[in-house]
């Protein structure tokens, strides 16, 4: 598998498909990254494969296709990456910003983890399994900003769950992060 091809530039995975978000600010720390929140998404519920996540991420979710998006067209949210179930990337906030992920959490008595941490999404549910590609891809991504940013380390990947128990359950026990753990590189 070639780790390697994956590289950061300007705040920006050179193989991902760039969307810009809205919904993203400054750090408060230039450079402050150092958690890696994994999180599964699907809209609506449990469904796979439409441009919804997009909408969602870029405020253009139309509240009228599916009575679950009435519940959150007018959430801002964002994410750093998604992973697909195809294994292609999208990009809607650059590292260097802050995107709107975590949404309130905690992690090692340090509250707002968006402050200093890397979203990435994965396309999926709490209880159905990932695919290989997101899991190879999810190894590649998380290798190259590893590489890129010194206070991050393979250690220091954390799943939605452990930022927020209690409130959310993602990426769920369908995560198998033994398996992603070993693909890892770094």
């Amino acid at each position: 598998m070639n780790h390697s091809a994956q590289k950061i530039t300007g705040g920006l995975l050179n193989k991902a498909t760039f969307r810009e978000s809205p919904n993203k600010n400054k750090r408060q720390k230039d450079n402050d990254v150092r958690l890696i929140i994994v999180h599964g998404i699907s809209l609506p519920p449990n469904q796979f494969g439409e441009g919804w996540i997009d909408d969602l991420f870029l405020n253009q979710l139309d509240p009228s296709k599916h009575p679950y998006f009435e519940e959150i067209h007018q959430l801002k949210v964002s994410s750093h990456l998604l992973i697909r179930r195809d294994g292609s990337v999208t990009q809607y906030v650059p590292f260097y910003e802050r995107a709107w992920h975590a949404g309130v959490s905690c992690h090692e008595g340090e509250e707002n983890c968006n402050d200093f941490s890397i979203g990435i999404e994965l396309e999926g549910a709490d209880h159905i399994p990932y695919t290989e590609k997101q899991y190879v891809e999810l190894s590649r991504c998380c290798d190259a900003l590893i590489e890129h940013y010194p206070l991050l380390t393979k250690e220091k990947i954390v799943g939605h769950c452990d930022i927020a128990p209690g409130r959310k359950t993602d990426p769920g026990e369908s995560f198998d992060w033994a398996k992603f753990r070993g693909l890892l590189s770094l």
